[in-house]
């Protein structure tokens, strides 16, 4: 009897214990029919040299992890393959190919633009006439880009009725959340683009690639910035050769007459003063000092504070992109005589920018080399962005 029952336990001990053991492998693992998780291998990362508002990482099957400095997550998923969270935290899914974009960021046409994608974009939030780049006004103007109404108050049936596939909003959309909110009921993934948070001028201009990625257009992106890059870097050889001779920084004052008669200017360390800086001028405003902390990069002051770091400035450039350019140096007086008594317009070096100099987001080391020919009292004839009065 003993015999039988010792027999009867090895059969059974045979039988289970070798999958009690798997179980409690398989449990332990946590790879059970219940758990199952495909996981995707990380195969590279997106090159930034100067941007801080963003990262992106590659992964395995075309999948791209994209990470925005406002805390969001969004995962690019390329044509044909299967949504995926690739293990994040509730990432906003996009679908390739992007189609059909609502652009609600206009400082981001231009790159558009400057990558050839311009008939990706369906719908936008500014109109025709507030556009000065030629082809993106000619497009709203044909009909072939919708002009759906300011960001703050979108003709939703109409972005819906483009297919959309993306709303690419600006920061400025945190000031109308329930805009952000209804496109994201409607089914649309909203990416806020946060370019204008860069410090680095370099930083802002590197979001390029970000839309190259989007777009599929990578490696024209990078070449793009890299091209970019190689005329900043003969900007600052040039320079360190100045500064081996020991040439002292010509100030810069950069502002504009608002319509109710304040001066507007870029607060120290923006991205214009910081422009000037690289190209080798002293903004001469560094040392002003800031009352609100707020994210614009400007700030109005009363004209005798402007008067007392101005007057003595080599150099003045009006930005002409908000009340209008200006003409001639007696346009300027006309708004203040007293400009008359400042040495850069005792001196002849007063300047204005064009139109477009601020929705050309692709132009920025452009504008550095037109101010560093002003700067350095180069020959003047070909500059693309600034015009001397």
């Amino acid at each position: 009897m003993k015999q039988r029952i010792s027999d009867i336990f090895k059969r059974i001990s045979t039988a289970i214990f070798p999958a009690l053991f798997a179980l409690v492998i398989v449990t332990a693992c946590g790879k059970g029919p219940e758990s199952a998780v495909t996981t995707y291998k990380k195969t590279g990362e997106l090159e930034l040299k100067y941007a801080d508002q963003l990262f992106v990482d590659f992964y395995e099957g075309g999948y791209t992890h994209i990470h925005i400095e406002d805390g969001t997550d969004y995962v690019l998923v390329p044509e044909g393959q299967s949504d995926s969270d690739l293990g994040l935290n509730n990432p906003v899914i996009v679908h390739q190919p992007l189609k059909d974009i609502y652009l609600a960021a206009s400082s981001a046409m231009d790159f558009f633009v400057t990558l050839d994608s311009l008939d990706m974009i369906r719908s936008c939030s500014t109109s025709a006439s507030d556009y000065s780049i030629d082809q993106v006004k000619r497009a709203i103007e044909e009909g072939k880009i919708d002009y759906v109404g300011k960001y703050s108050a979108p003709d939703y049936e109409r972005i819906i009725s483009s297919q959309c596939n993306i709303a690419i909003e600006s920061t400025m959309i945190t000031h109308s959340p329930e805009i952000k909110e209804e496109l994201t009921r409607l089914g649309i993934p909203v990416m806020v683009e946060r370019s204008s948070y860069e410090k680095d001028p370099m930083g802002r201009l590197e979001w390029i690639k970000l839309y190259g990625v989007l777009l599929g257009k990578q490696k024209e992106a990078e070449e793009f910035f890299d091209t970019q890059e190689d005329k900043l870097l003969e900007v600052k050889a040039s320079l360190e050769e100045a500064s081996a001779n020991s040439e002292a920084r010509p100030s810069v004052a950069f502002f504009y007459i608002s319509s109710n008669g304040y001066i507007n200017v870029r607060k120290p360390g923006d991205y214009i003063s910081s422009m000037i800086e690289m190209a080798g001028g002293r903004y001469c405003l560094s040392d002003l000092k800031v009352q609100n902390e707020n994210a614009l990069s400007t700030m109005n002051i009363n004209w005798e504070d402007f008067y007392e770091l101005a007057h003595d400035a080599d150099i003045l450039i009006y930005n002409g992109t908000i009340e209008g350019e200006l003409s001639s140096v007696e346009d300027l007086k006309d708004k203040n005589p007293l400009f008359a008594d400042f040495k850069a317009v005792k001196d002849g070096k007063v300047y204005c920018t064009n139109a477009d100099m601020f929705q050309k987001s692709s132009s920025i080391v452009d504008v550095v080399v037109d101010m560093y020919k002003v700067i350095s009292a180069q020959d003047c004839a070909d500059l693309k962005y600034i015009i001397r009065l």
